[in-house]
């Protein structure tokens, strides 16, 4: 049976195990170093500056969103439980909280037809990533 738990820090290192699968399976413009930069990151700066919530299926946990206000901040799958609903179940979720917008890394095709699909449009776009890593990022809105 699959359901939405909020998360705390005890989840964080199964949340970076998932972010790294779900990484490595659809971020293939990144290197071994961007990742394990951007991982090193997750816990202490970026988990606990949103409101992070998983889908648990059977009681393991096969992704999860990152909310911030209107915006999704993060949403990962787990490598092995891609194309089964659980992202649509999130984006539902977000939906119900008034999440409006997402960022969508340009090299990443797969999600930006994601969020197109559930009637997101393109409505901006940056040359870099929030770290100034040359990473374009376009900005998606209901």
């Amino acid at each position: 049976m699959q359901k939405i738990v909020k998360c705390n820090s005890d989840d964080y290192a199964a949340l970076s195990a998932i972010w790294e699968r779900s990484v490595r399976a659809t971020h293939d413009f990144l290197d071994d170093d961007a990742i394990a930069e951007i991982k090193a990151a997750l816990a202490p700066h970026y988990f606990p500056n949103v409101e992070l919530y998983a889908v648990s299926h059977n009681d393991s946990l096969t992704g999860f969103i990152g909310l911030h206000n209107d915006m999704i901040e993060m949403l990962f799958i787990d490598s092995h439980c891609r194309r089964q609903g659980y992202g649509s179940s999130l984006i539902e979720f977000a939906l119900q909280r008034c999440a409006t917008k997402v960022d969508v890394n340009e090299q990443n095709p797969s999600a930006l037809a994601f969020y197109q699909a559930k009637g997101f449009k393109i409505i901006g776009r940056d040359a870099t990533d929030s770290s100034g890593r040359p990473y374009p990022i376009l900005h998606l809105s209901l």
